[in-house]
């Protein structure tokens, strides 16, 4: 009897010890901080915040029918989907951020959904995740090999900083800390402030906007927060934050910045009320039939490009970081052979290709191709 009331207290104490290990683990700052006081009153005022946590636009399971989260962990350990990871350092081009013409209206992009814009003399930085790794911690969804080139002390100031919801792939801690001294605003989806002020932003530097919200710039910008099909959340807990694609009206041209969505109607609602658009920037990668409603396959990206009424197309979300099972160069082969029905201008740069926003010559090459 002693020896078993011995095993048990070493099993609660091994038990105790765990769970105050993640307690500590989980207050660590790159998992930020969850809104309170006047910014939970704000969210709970929200339309979109319903019986404790924000809701998508139309129904959105997690996970598709007859699939359950133990199915989709065995998948992740046992799938042996070959070329996930390439095995080669991906082609790119090192941008020389600081000698940037500032009368270019430019887009330069720096793999998965990290990318930079400048247009009509502002410059506006999405994203940003320039860590090496997209989880909290260093061992896991490593970035791939080539995809490091740039950092935050190479990038000019910017007038704006967007980001389109808190997940580790969009809202890197250490990036996010680095870039305080050259960021000017930030616009963010409501409740994401919390983390950026726990890490050292400024209140007033903050527009936390819920969807159909907008705030405008001096020099005639406006950036609207609209729907997104899709989730939040750095630990256990989700949605407490809201989750947002955004449209950005300047002087010259109309920009969709999509952020990660399912496929749905919101497309089409948004393209009917603020399109048609110049560009649509919209994530094609790290997809899975399993997760079909908060993750759009490639075919999908080009009918949501369309339902936006969207001249061209950028597809990002893809070509840094392996988060699902398929190739790695599978969202680019796919979109790209499905654009040949939906004919659209679709933009595949290199990472950290300088594209010209009026170029609307410019000829893209399939550097993917060459890493088969």
């Amino acid at each position: 009897m002693k020896i078993l009331k011995r095993m048990l207290l070493y099993l609660s104490l091994i038990c105790g010890g765990l769970i105050l290990a993640v307690v500590i683990f989980l207050r660590q700052p790159p998992f930020g901080k969850e809104p309170t006081g006047e910014r939970l009153e704000r969210i709970k005022r929200s339309p979109n915040f319903r019986d404790g946590k924000f809701q998508n636009p139309e129904h959105t399971p997690d996970l598709a029918e007859g699939v359950n989260m133990l199915s989709v962990l065995w998948s992740f350990l046992t799938d042996k989907t070959p070329r996930q990871v390439p095995a080669d350092p991906l082609p790119s081009v090192r941008p020389e951020m600081r000698s940037l013409d500032p009368k270019e209206d430019a887009l330069i992009w720096f793999g998965h959904s990290s990318y930079f814009l400048q247009t009509d003399g502002k410059r506006l930085l999405v994203d940003p995740v320039f860590n090496g790794h997209a989880s909290p911690v260093s061992f896991a969804a490593k970035s791939f090999p080539g995809t490091a080139i740039v950092h935050a002390a190479d990038l000019p100031d910017l007038d704006l900083l967007v980001i389109t919801h808190d997940h580790w792939d969009h809202l890197d801690y250490p990036t996010i800390k680095k870039l305080t001294t050259k960021v000017r605003q930030v616009v963010c989806p409501l409740g994401v402030g919390a983390h950026l002020e726990f890490w050292g932003y400024k209140a007033d530097q903050i527009t936390e906007l819920d969807w159909h919200e907008s705030v405008d710039f001096p020099g005639g910008f406006t950036i609207r927060a609209t729907p997104a099909r899709h989730f939040s959340g750095r630990g256990f807990k989700r949605n407490t934050t809201l989750w947002a694609s955004f449209v950005l009206q300047t002087p010259s041209r109309r920009i969709f910045l999509g952020g990660d969505s399912g496929y749905g109607k919101h497309f089409a609602d948004i393209g009917e009320q603020y399109g048609p658009f110049d560009l649509a920037i919209l994530e094609d990668g790290q997809y899975n039939q399993a997760w079909i409603y908060i993750h759009m396959l490639p075919e999908q990206v080009l009918q949501a490009a369309r339902d936006l009424n969207a001249r061209s197309v950028l597809p990002v979300h893809h070509s840094k970081f392996s988060l699902a099972m398929h190739a790695w160069d599978d969202p680019l082969v796919r979109i790209t052979e499905a654009n040949t029905t939906y004919q659209l201008r679709l933009l595949t740069p290199k990472l950290g290709e300088k594209v010209l926003l009026a170029d609307t010559a410019h000829r893209f090459v399939r550097w993917w191709e060459s890493l088969r």
